[in-house]
């Protein structure tokens, strides 16, 4: 009978050797991905920081002239350029809280539907829908609004169609999918036990949902809307189709407005890099990647909160 002594260690040391490689090389792409990130994110900041910090130590524009100002003339036509953006700050705010209040209400009722009362069919019917809104490109939303949307606010509302009003619409279309994913997402995590608890002391399913469901995912739905601002905050091409573009504060909900993002995408092809004019919109940008910052932290606090 053949005895020959079976190569055991070897096998194993093989292995052993073969997983350390793999493991090692994982570690070096991930800390490799994670370290270029990183250059790219400070290299960004650091790009319009410096373009946009030059408005005010080397053009000698005023921070206060430039935050709270009312009159956009950085070409100086009607004598000394002026470079305040205070109505494009409050046509972006405008904007986007409004498309927040009107897609809010409607998120949470889809994800509710989808998820509470008939999670079943309703389910397959609106996530589809919901995935398609989300996949539609801007320009799509942007013209649909100057067809559609436009059209019917010149006819039913004073005005021309354009302004805040078309502006907001047109926007909580676009963050609807984001609002209600992120609370169906908060819903679909809730604790069964929870509800058959509610359930299980009388209280009927608008009761479950009023009283307990939803002050449990309240965070998560505030924080669905806060990036839902986000998304609505940074938009250019859509609002620069339906908001009329122009440069000053507007009365009423009807008249035209603009906002930071359609000032930045209809001026910067028509100046010339350095100047006055091009790096008060390189400070328009440093001022909307700011409050991307704000909106991020308010996002981090707000989950914070969250424990269910």
């Amino acid at each position: 009978m053949d005895e020959r002594p079976v190569q055991v260690e070897p096998a194993r040391s093989a292995r052993w050797k073969k997983h350390h490689a793999e493991d090692l090389a994982g570690r070096s792409y991930t800390f490799i991905c994670v370290a270029l990130l990183i250059v790219i994110i400070i290299s960004i900041v650091y790009f319009v920081a410096s373009k946009g910090l030059a408005t005010f130590f080397r053009d000698g524009v005023s921070l206060s002239e430039f935050l709270f100002g009312t009159t956009w003339d950085p070409e100086g036509n009607n004598g000394e350029p002026m470079y305040g953006v205070l109505p494009f700050i409050f046509g972006s705010f405008a904007t986007s809280l409004l498309a927040a209040l009107i897609a809010s209400p409607l998120s949470i009722c889809a994800s509710l539907f989808m998820t509470e009362i008939v999670p079943g069919w309703g389910k397959k019917l609106l996530q589809p829908v919901i995935e398609l809104l989300a996949g539609i490109p801007s320009v799509v939303y942007g013209f649909i609004g100057l067809t559609v949307v436009v059209p019917f606010m010149r006819n039913v509302f004073p005005g021309q169609g354009i302004g805040i009003a078309a502006g907001a619409i047109v926007l909580s279309v676009m963050i609807l999918p984001t609002i209600t994913s992120v609370a169906s997402d908060a819903l679909s995590a809730l604790p069964r036990g929870l509800k058959e608890s509610s359930f299980a002391l009388g209280a009927t399913r608008w009761q479950t949902i009023s009283r307990v469901i939803l002050p449990t995912v309240l965070p998560s739905i505030l924080t669905g809307v806060v990036l839902g601002m986000a998304r609505a905050f940074g938009e250019a091409l859509a609002v620069q189709m339906v908001i009329g573009n122009a440069p000053h504060i507007p009365r009423s909900l009807f008249e035209s407005a603009s906002t930071l993002t359609s000032v930045i995408t209809l001026d910067m092809g028509n100046t010339v890099m350095g100047s006055a004019h091009s790096n008060a919109l390189w400070s328009m940008a440093l001022a909307l990647m700011f409050m991307t910052f704000i909106f991020v932290l308010i996002v981090r606090l707000l989950e914070r909160r969250h424990r269910i």
